[in-house]
């Protein structure tokens, strides 16, 4: 993935980010004023973000990044070594599949470790992440497959819906006399997903905000990956894996998997 590994949690977003109302057109380039200087970007990856300025925090300080990495996009830090994403419609692709990939794994990360946390108190027994797909449910599996497809398949027709004609899955409340903003692709906001305003009120905080969520996301996908490993290696859940290392560090770490057989 392009852009899946760009970012470093402990990548800071320059003061001088600023987001404001504007229209985008697919494809189209714009160049916006930030400070002095003038950037080129190409519009269409957002409606509200202005881009990020040419000094901005990159994977690797003082490199240059590819011209189709313009800061534009959320959590952009200029990597991209096998241009993966030079072509605009792929690019667009790839953040939109990062995205959602990263709102996943953040849900499967909280699901794994809140459970566990629940079974440590009590509350749960017998509680298996890594084997859930094999017990008992109150319905059989074929059902639950099958309400699933429904349901999933309802939801990612429209986002790719949306994709494809962007706007034309709304579902904001309509009231005569205003006209509602028309939603960045992946960013549905409005009152079902934002009903805080955060993506649309003051303008400063939609950029930051947006890189903090992919910022995150990126974090639950290697979060996601470990856990998968470690319950492969140690037949426990994360949680059971920190409190053992936090024990013992010195005998259990990732290295142990290299030196115990």
């Amino acid at each position: 993935m392009a852009l899946s590994i760009a970012s470093s949690s402990l990548s800071s977003i320059p003061t001088r980010t600023r987001c404001t109302p504007q229209k985008s057109f697919l494809g189209k380039v714009a160049t916006v004023q930030l400070g002095k200087g003038r950037v080129s970007a190409t519009k269409g990856v957002s409606s509200v973000c202005e881009p990020l300025p040419p000094d901005r925090p990159l994977w690797f300080p003082g490199s240059t990044p590819p011209e189709w990495l313009d800061g534009s996009i959320p959590g952009d830090f200029g990597f991209d070594p096998l241009g993966l994403g030079s072509d605009p419609e792929t690019l667009k692709w790839f953040a939109q599949a990062e995205l959602v990939h990263g709102r996943w794994a953040m849900l499967a990360v909280t699901g794994i470790l809140i459970p566990e946390w629940f079974e440590s108190l009590g509350i749960l027994e017998n509680y298996s992440w890594y084997d859930a797909g094999s017990r008992e449910y109150f319905a059989d599996h074929t059902t639950l497959f099958v309400v699933q497809l429904i349901l999933m398949g309802w939801v990612e027709g429209r986002r790719w819906a949306d994709m494809l004609n962007p706007g034309c899955v709304d579902m904001e409340f309509k009231v005569p006399g205003r006209t509602n903003p028309k939603p960045d692709v992946g960013y549905p906001g409005g009152f079902w997903f934002d009903p805080l305003n955060w993506g649309r009120g003051s303008p400063e905080p939609v950029m930051v905000l947006r890189t903090k969520e992919i910022k995150n996301g990126r974090l639950a996908m290697l979060a996601f990956v470990g856990f998968w490993f470690q319950a492969i290696y140690t037949g426990q859940g994360p949680l059971e894996n920190l409190a053992a290392h936090v024990a013992d560090p010195g005998h259990c770490n990732i290295f142990s998997a290299f030196t115990s057989h």
